[in-house]
Protein backbone atom coordinates (compact mmCIF):
# COMPACT_ATOMS: atom_id res chain seq x y z
CA UNK A 1 0.00 0.00 0.00
CA UNK A 2 2.90 2.33 0.83
CA UNK A 3 4.56 1.79 -2.56
CA UNK A 4 1.25 1.99 -4.42
CA UNK A 5 0.29 5.27 -2.78
CA UNK A 6 3.69 6.72 -3.59
CA UNK A 7 3.25 5.77 -7.27
CA UNK A 8 -0.28 7.08 -7.73
CA UNK A 9 0.19 10.33 -5.83
CA UNK A 10 1.32 13.44 -7.61
CA UNK A 11 2.39 16.91 -6.66
CA UNK A 12 -1.10 18.22 -7.38
CA UNK A 13 -2.65 15.92 -4.77
CA UNK A 14 -4.06 17.80 -1.80
CA UNK A 15 -1.44 17.53 0.90
CA UNK A 16 -4.20 17.51 3.55
CA UNK A 17 -5.11 14.00 2.40
CA UNK A 18 -1.48 12.95 2.77
CA UNK A 19 -1.35 14.45 6.23
CA UNK A 20 -4.63 13.00 7.53
CA UNK A 21 -3.92 9.55 6.03
CA UNK A 22 -0.55 9.21 7.73
CA UNK A 23 -1.91 10.64 10.98
CA UNK A 24 -4.72 8.07 10.98
CA UNK A 25 -2.20 5.24 10.63
CA UNK A 26 -0.36 6.54 13.67
CA UNK A 27 -3.50 6.85 15.78
CA UNK A 28 -4.39 3.24 14.95
CA UNK A 29 -1.56 2.33 17.36
CA UNK A 30 -2.55 4.75 20.13
CA UNK A 31 -3.73 2.07 22.61
CA UNK A 32 -1.25 -0.68 21.68
CA UNK A 33 1.62 -1.94 23.82
CA UNK A 34 5.09 -1.91 22.22
CA UNK A 35 5.77 -5.50 21.14
CA UNK A 36 9.23 -5.31 19.56
CA UNK A 37 10.91 -3.21 22.24
CA UNK A 38 10.70 -2.89 26.00
CA UNK A 39 12.62 0.40 26.15
CA UNK A 40 9.41 2.09 27.29
CA UNK A 41 9.88 0.53 30.73
CA UNK A 42 13.15 2.43 31.24
CA UNK A 43 11.59 5.62 29.89
CA UNK A 44 8.76 5.48 32.41
CA UNK A 45 11.11 4.34 35.21
CA UNK A 46 13.40 7.33 34.73
CA UNK A 47 10.40 9.65 34.47
CA UNK A 48 8.97 8.31 37.72
CA UNK A 49 12.26 8.92 39.55
CA UNK A 50 12.34 12.50 38.22
CA UNK A 51 8.77 13.02 39.43
CA UNK A 52 9.95 11.81 42.87
CA UNK A 53 12.72 14.47 42.73
CA UNK A 54 15.38 11.76 42.43
CA UNK A 55 18.28 11.66 40.00
CA UNK A 56 17.92 8.80 37.46
CA UNK A 57 21.68 8.91 36.79
CA UNK A 58 22.84 8.39 40.37
CA UNK A 59 21.86 4.73 40.79
CA UNK A 60 21.14 1.74 38.60
CA UNK A 61 17.58 0.41 38.94
CA UNK A 62 18.94 -2.67 40.73
CA UNK A 63 20.69 -0.52 43.33
CA UNK A 64 17.69 1.77 43.69
CA UNK A 65 15.36 -1.15 44.38
CA UNK A 66 17.79 -2.59 46.94
CA UNK A 67 18.17 0.71 48.80
CA UNK A 68 14.67 2.19 48.49
CA UNK A 69 12.33 -0.64 49.33
CA UNK A 70 10.07 1.74 51.28
CA UNK A 71 9.55 3.90 48.16
CA UNK A 72 8.84 1.02 45.79
CA UNK A 73 5.31 0.80 44.38
CA UNK A 74 3.51 -1.86 42.35
CA UNK A 75 3.95 0.40 39.32
CA UNK A 76 7.74 0.64 39.75
CA UNK A 77 7.94 -3.07 40.49
CA UNK A 78 6.21 -3.88 37.20
CA UNK A 79 8.50 -1.54 35.28
CA UNK A 80 11.56 -3.10 36.93
CA UNK A 81 10.49 -6.63 36.01
CA UNK A 82 10.10 -5.86 32.28
CA UNK A 83 13.13 -3.57 32.03
CA UNK A 84 15.98 -4.77 29.78
CA UNK A 85 18.85 -2.93 31.48
CA UNK A 86 18.34 -2.83 35.28
CA UNK A 87 22.10 -3.13 35.94
CA UNK A 88 23.03 -0.04 33.89
CA UNK A 89 22.87 3.67 34.62
CA UNK A 90 20.49 5.64 32.43
CA UNK A 91 21.94 6.40 29.00
CA UNK A 92 19.37 9.05 28.06
CA UNK A 93 20.31 12.78 28.12
CA UNK A 94 18.50 15.28 30.37
CA UNK A 95 16.21 16.52 27.57
CA UNK A 96 14.88 12.98 27.23
CA UNK A 97 14.37 12.84 31.00
CA UNK A 98 12.07 15.84 30.73
CA UNK A 99 9.92 13.95 28.22
CA UNK A 100 10.00 10.85 30.45
CA UNK A 101 8.82 13.03 33.34
CA UNK A 102 5.84 14.18 31.26
CA UNK A 103 5.13 10.53 30.51
CA UNK A 104 5.23 9.75 34.21
CA UNK A 105 2.78 12.54 34.99
CA UNK A 106 0.41 11.21 32.33
CA UNK A 107 0.88 7.66 33.60
CA UNK A 108 -0.34 8.39 37.12
CA UNK A 109 0.97 4.96 38.23
CA UNK A 110 -0.55 3.19 35.20
CA UNK A 111 1.76 1.82 32.51
CA UNK A 112 -0.79 1.94 29.70
CA UNK A 113 -1.56 5.60 30.40
CA UNK A 114 2.18 6.34 30.44
CA UNK A 115 2.62 4.67 27.07
CA UNK A 116 -0.28 6.64 25.60
CA UNK A 117 1.18 9.90 26.95
CA UNK A 118 4.61 9.22 25.42
CA UNK A 119 2.94 8.19 22.18
CA UNK A 120 0.97 11.42 21.92
CA UNK A 121 4.15 13.44 22.48
CA UNK A 122 5.91 11.47 19.74
CA UNK A 123 2.99 11.91 17.34
CA UNK A 124 3.18 15.68 17.91
CA UNK A 125 6.85 15.45 16.95
CA UNK A 126 5.89 13.49 13.83
CA UNK A 127 3.44 16.22 12.84
CA UNK A 128 6.33 18.65 13.09
CA UNK A 129 8.49 16.43 10.87
CA UNK A 130 5.74 16.31 8.22
CA UNK A 131 5.38 20.08 8.03
CA UNK A 132 9.11 20.72 8.10
CA UNK A 133 9.77 18.22 5.31
CA UNK A 134 6.88 19.64 3.32
CA UNK A 135 8.20 23.18 3.75
CA UNK A 136 11.81 22.31 2.90
CA UNK A 137 10.85 20.18 -0.10
CA UNK A 138 8.34 22.69 -1.47
CA UNK A 139 11.06 25.16 -2.41
CA UNK A 140 13.54 22.58 -3.69
CA UNK A 141 13.93 20.98 -7.11
CA UNK A 142 12.90 17.62 -5.62
CA UNK A 143 9.21 18.43 -5.16
CA UNK A 144 7.15 17.92 -2.03
CA UNK A 145 5.88 14.51 -3.12
CA UNK A 146 8.84 12.93 -1.33
CA UNK A 147 7.21 13.70 2.02
CA UNK A 148 5.02 10.65 1.37
CA UNK A 149 8.08 8.44 1.60
CA UNK A 150 8.45 9.40 5.25
CA UNK A 151 4.86 9.95 6.29
CA UNK A 152 3.61 6.52 5.18
CA UNK A 153 6.80 4.55 5.79
CA UNK A 154 5.96 1.37 7.79
CA UNK A 155 9.27 1.36 9.68
CA UNK A 156 8.80 4.98 10.75
CA UNK A 157 5.23 4.41 11.93
CA UNK A 158 5.97 1.17 13.80
CA UNK A 159 9.20 2.26 15.47
CA UNK A 160 8.31 5.80 16.50
CA UNK A 161 4.60 5.61 17.20
CA UNK A 162 4.40 1.88 17.89
CA UNK A 163 7.61 1.17 19.81
CA UNK A 164 8.10 4.65 21.29
CA UNK A 165 11.55 5.55 20.01
CA UNK A 166 12.70 9.15 19.99
CA UNK A 167 14.55 9.31 16.68
CA UNK A 168 11.55 11.15 15.24
CA UNK A 169 12.14 14.00 17.69
CA UNK A 170 15.83 14.02 16.76
CA UNK A 171 14.86 14.33 13.11
CA UNK A 172 12.42 17.14 13.94
CA UNK A 173 15.18 19.09 15.70
CA UNK A 174 17.63 18.56 12.82
CA UNK A 175 15.01 19.65 10.28
CA UNK A 176 14.31 22.73 12.39
CA UNK A 177 18.04 23.48 12.25
CA UNK A 178 17.98 23.22 8.45
CA UNK A 179 14.79 25.27 8.24
CA UNK A 180 16.43 28.02 10.32
CA UNK A 181 19.43 27.93 7.97
CA UNK A 182 17.08 28.36 5.06
CA UNK A 183 15.81 31.50 6.78
CA UNK A 184 19.43 32.61 7.38
CA UNK A 185 18.88 32.43 11.15
CA UNK A 186 22.14 30.88 12.26
CA UNK A 187 21.57 31.42 15.97
CA UNK A 188 18.30 29.49 15.85
CA UNK A 189 19.94 26.81 13.69
CA UNK A 190 22.64 26.28 16.30
CA UNK A 191 20.06 26.08 19.08
CA UNK A 192 18.05 23.40 17.27
CA UNK A 193 21.19 21.38 16.48
CA UNK A 194 22.05 21.45 20.19
CA UNK A 195 18.48 20.40 21.00
CA UNK A 196 18.93 17.34 18.77
CA UNK A 197 22.08 16.49 20.74
CA UNK A 198 20.13 16.95 23.96
CA UNK A 199 17.61 14.32 22.86
CA UNK A 200 20.15 11.82 21.52
CA UNK A 201 23.86 12.56 21.86
CA UNK A 202 24.58 11.07 18.43
CA UNK A 203 23.94 14.30 16.39
CA UNK A 204 27.12 15.64 17.99
CA UNK A 205 28.94 13.71 15.24
CA UNK A 206 27.58 16.26 12.74
CA UNK A 207 29.94 18.87 14.16
CA UNK A 208 32.74 18.22 11.61
CA UNK A 209 30.34 18.91 8.74
CA UNK A 210 29.57 22.32 10.25
CA UNK A 211 33.24 23.10 10.82
CA UNK A 212 33.93 22.06 7.23
CA UNK A 213 31.66 24.77 5.89
CA UNK A 214 32.88 28.35 5.71
CA UNK A 215 29.33 29.53 6.38
CA UNK A 216 29.31 28.01 9.87
CA UNK A 217 33.01 28.01 10.68
CA UNK A 218 33.08 31.80 10.63
CA UNK A 219 29.77 32.31 12.40
CA UNK A 220 30.34 33.27 16.04
CA UNK A 221 26.62 33.53 16.71
CA UNK A 222 26.09 29.91 15.60
CA UNK A 223 28.74 28.45 17.90
CA UNK A 224 28.02 30.70 20.86
CA UNK A 225 24.31 29.87 20.72
CA UNK A 226 25.02 26.16 20.26
CA UNK A 227 27.40 26.15 23.20
CA UNK A 228 25.04 28.01 25.52
CA UNK A 229 22.12 25.71 24.69
CA UNK A 230 24.27 22.61 25.21
CA UNK A 231 25.45 23.91 28.58
CA UNK A 232 21.86 24.61 29.60
CA UNK A 233 20.65 21.17 28.47
CA UNK A 234 23.45 19.17 30.10
CA UNK A 235 23.97 21.29 33.21
CA UNK A 236 21.98 18.85 35.40
CA UNK A 237 24.73 16.29 34.76
CA UNK A 238 27.47 18.70 35.85
CA UNK A 239 26.02 19.83 39.17
CA UNK A 240 26.32 16.48 40.96
CA UNK A 241 28.81 14.59 38.79
CA UNK A 242 26.16 12.43 37.07
CA UNK A 243 27.99 12.83 33.76
CA UNK A 244 30.43 10.09 34.83
CA UNK A 245 27.63 7.52 35.15
CA UNK A 246 26.16 8.55 31.79
CA UNK A 247 29.55 8.18 30.10
CA UNK A 248 30.03 4.80 31.74
CA UNK A 249 26.73 3.55 30.31
CA UNK A 250 27.65 4.83 26.85
CA UNK A 251 31.06 3.16 27.08
CA UNK A 252 29.55 -0.17 28.16
CA UNK A 253 26.94 0.05 25.43
CA UNK A 254 29.59 0.68 22.78
CA UNK A 255 31.89 -2.09 24.01
CA UNK A 256 29.50 -4.90 24.89
CA UNK A 257 26.43 -5.09 22.66
CA UNK A 258 26.12 -6.38 19.09
CA UNK A 259 23.11 -6.37 16.79
CA UNK A 260 22.41 -6.15 13.06
CA UNK A 261 25.94 -4.96 12.20
CA UNK A 262 27.63 -5.19 8.80
CA UNK A 263 31.33 -4.28 8.61
CA UNK A 264 31.75 -5.01 12.31
CA UNK A 265 30.47 -8.59 11.94
CA UNK A 266 32.89 -9.26 9.09
CA UNK A 267 35.82 -7.92 11.12
CA UNK A 268 34.67 -9.87 14.16
CA UNK A 269 34.91 -13.10 12.18
CA UNK A 270 38.46 -12.17 11.17
CA UNK A 271 39.21 -11.56 14.85
CA UNK A 272 37.87 -15.00 15.78
CA UNK A 273 40.07 -16.53 13.10
CA UNK A 274 43.21 -14.72 14.26
CA UNK A 275 42.73 -14.47 18.03
CA UNK A 276 40.24 -17.23 18.76
CA UNK A 277 37.88 -14.98 20.74
CA UNK A 278 35.59 -11.98 20.29
CA UNK A 279 37.75 -8.88 19.78
CA UNK A 280 34.88 -6.44 20.36
CA UNK A 281 36.91 -4.23 22.74
CA UNK A 282 39.55 -3.56 20.09
CA UNK A 283 37.15 -3.43 17.15
CA UNK A 284 34.79 -0.88 18.66
CA UNK A 285 37.65 1.50 19.44
CA UNK A 286 39.17 1.06 15.99
CA UNK A 287 35.85 1.54 14.22
CA UNK A 288 35.07 4.60 16.34
CA UNK A 289 38.36 6.19 15.27
CA UNK A 290 37.69 5.23 11.65
CA UNK A 291 34.21 6.77 11.89
CA UNK A 292 35.58 10.03 13.25
CA UNK A 293 38.32 10.19 10.62
CA UNK A 294 35.76 9.50 7.88
CA UNK A 295 33.46 12.25 9.11
CA UNK A 296 36.32 14.76 9.18
CA UNK A 297 37.36 13.75 5.64
CA UNK A 298 33.75 13.99 4.43
CA UNK A 299 33.41 17.48 5.86
CA UNK A 300 36.67 18.58 4.24
CA UNK A 301 35.74 16.99 0.91
CA UNK A 302 32.16 18.29 0.62
CA UNK A 303 32.34 21.65 2.43
CA UNK A 304 28.55 22.29 2.26
CA UNK A 305 27.45 25.79 1.37
CA UNK A 306 23.66 25.36 1.11
CA UNK A 307 21.16 23.91 3.51
CA UNK A 308 20.33 21.06 1.11
CA UNK A 309 24.03 20.27 0.67
CA UNK A 310 24.31 20.19 4.45
CA UNK A 311 21.39 17.74 4.57
CA UNK A 312 23.30 15.53 2.15
CA UNK A 313 26.48 15.62 4.23
CA UNK A 314 24.48 14.88 7.37
CA UNK A 315 22.89 11.91 5.62
CA UNK A 316 26.28 10.55 4.58
CA UNK A 317 27.60 11.12 8.10
CA UNK A 318 24.80 9.00 9.53
CA UNK A 319 25.36 6.41 6.81
CA UNK A 320 29.06 6.09 7.65
CA UNK A 321 28.23 5.76 11.35
CA UNK A 322 25.58 3.09 10.79
CA UNK A 323 27.73 0.99 8.45
CA UNK A 324 30.62 0.89 10.94
CA UNK A 325 28.70 0.40 14.19
CA UNK A 326 28.34 -2.91 16.12
CA UNK A 327 24.72 -2.09 17.07
CA UNK A 328 22.24 -0.97 14.41
CA UNK A 329 18.71 -1.14 15.74
CA UNK A 330 16.13 -0.49 13.01
CA UNK A 331 15.02 2.85 14.47
CA UNK A 332 18.57 4.22 14.25
CA UNK A 333 18.06 4.62 10.49
CA UNK A 334 15.10 7.00 10.75
CA UNK A 335 16.95 10.36 11.14
CA UNK A 336 19.25 9.51 8.22
CA UNK A 337 16.29 8.44 6.11
CA UNK A 338 14.36 11.64 6.83
CA UNK A 339 17.38 13.80 5.96
CA UNK A 340 18.00 11.81 2.77
CA UNK A 341 14.61 12.92 1.42
CA UNK A 342 16.13 16.39 1.00
CA UNK A 343 18.65 14.85 -1.42
CA UNK A 344 18.52 12.50 -4.39
CA UNK A 345 19.83 9.56 -2.37
CA UNK A 346 17.61 6.46 -2.44
CA UNK A 347 19.69 3.96 -0.43
CA UNK A 348 18.31 4.97 2.99
CA UNK A 349 14.79 4.41 1.71
CA UNK A 350 15.70 0.90 0.60
CA UNK A 351 17.30 0.30 4.00
CA UNK A 352 14.04 1.16 5.79
CA UNK A 353 12.63 -1.83 3.90
CA UNK A 354 15.48 -4.30 4.21
CA UNK A 355 16.14 -3.59 7.91
CA UNK A 356 12.80 -5.27 8.61
CA UNK A 357 14.66 -8.57 8.13
CA UNK A 358 16.63 -7.86 11.31
CA UNK A 359 13.42 -8.47 13.30
CA UNK A 360 13.98 -12.16 12.56
CA UNK A 361 16.20 -12.22 15.67
CA UNK A 362 13.20 -11.39 17.87
CA UNK A 363 11.54 -14.66 16.88
CA UNK A 364 13.64 -16.87 19.16
CA UNK A 365 14.46 -16.74 22.90
CA UNK A 366 18.19 -16.13 22.40
CA UNK A 367 17.76 -13.42 19.75
CA UNK A 368 19.89 -15.46 17.35
CA UNK A 369 20.62 -13.57 14.13
CA UNK A 370 20.42 -15.74 11.03
CA UNK A 371 23.33 -14.79 8.72
CA UNK A 372 21.16 -15.29 5.63
CA UNK A 373 18.82 -12.53 6.73
CA UNK A 374 21.80 -10.27 7.36
CA UNK A 375 23.13 -11.01 3.86
CA UNK A 376 19.70 -10.24 2.42
CA UNK A 377 19.37 -6.95 4.32
CA UNK A 378 22.83 -5.62 3.57
CA UNK A 379 22.85 -7.03 0.04
CA UNK A 380 19.89 -4.77 -0.74
CA UNK A 381 21.63 -1.84 0.95
CA UNK A 382 24.85 -2.47 -1.00
CA UNK A 383 23.01 -2.57 -4.33
CA UNK A 384 21.17 0.65 -3.44
CA UNK A 385 24.45 2.36 -2.51
CA UNK A 386 25.99 1.30 -5.83
CA UNK A 387 22.95 2.69 -7.64
CA UNK A 388 23.21 6.00 -5.78
CA UNK A 389 26.92 6.19 -6.58
CA UNK A 390 26.46 5.51 -10.29
CA UNK A 391 23.61 8.01 -10.50
CA UNK A 392 25.79 10.67 -8.86
CA UNK A 393 23.40 11.03 -5.93
CA UNK A 394 26.28 11.49 -3.49
CA UNK A 395 27.21 14.74 -5.22
CA UNK A 396 25.35 17.77 -3.92
CA UNK A 397 26.41 20.36 -6.46
CA UNK A 398 23.04 21.04 -8.10
CA UNK A 399 21.68 23.05 -5.18
CA UNK A 400 21.04 26.72 -5.69
CA UNK A 401 19.65 27.86 -2.35
CA UNK A 402 22.68 29.37 -0.62
CA UNK A 403 22.88 30.33 3.02
CA UNK A 404 23.72 33.92 3.84
CA UNK A 405 24.36 34.99 7.39
CA UNK A 406 22.26 37.93 8.58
Amino acid sequence: MYIFYRLVSNSKSKFWWWFLGGLALRFVLIFSFPTWSDDYARFLWDGELVSMSQNPYKETPENWVAENSESKTAYLDHLFRVMNSPAYYSVYPPSNQLIFWLGSIGANQDIKQGIITLRILLILGEIGVFWLLFSLLRDSHLGNKSVILYWFNPLVILEITGNLHFEGLVLAALLLSLWALKQSKLAASGAFWSLAIGIKILPLMLGPSLLGSSVFRKSKVFWVTSGLVLIALFSPLIWDGSWANLLESIRLYQGKFEFNASIYYLLREVGFWIKGYNTIAVLTKGLSMLTFASLVYLAWKKQPKTYSQLAGVWTLSYLIYLILQPVVHPWYIIPAFGLSLLTKMKSLGFWTFSVIFSYQAYGNPNNYENPWFLFLEYGIVALALIWDYKEGNFNFRTDTLAIHEK
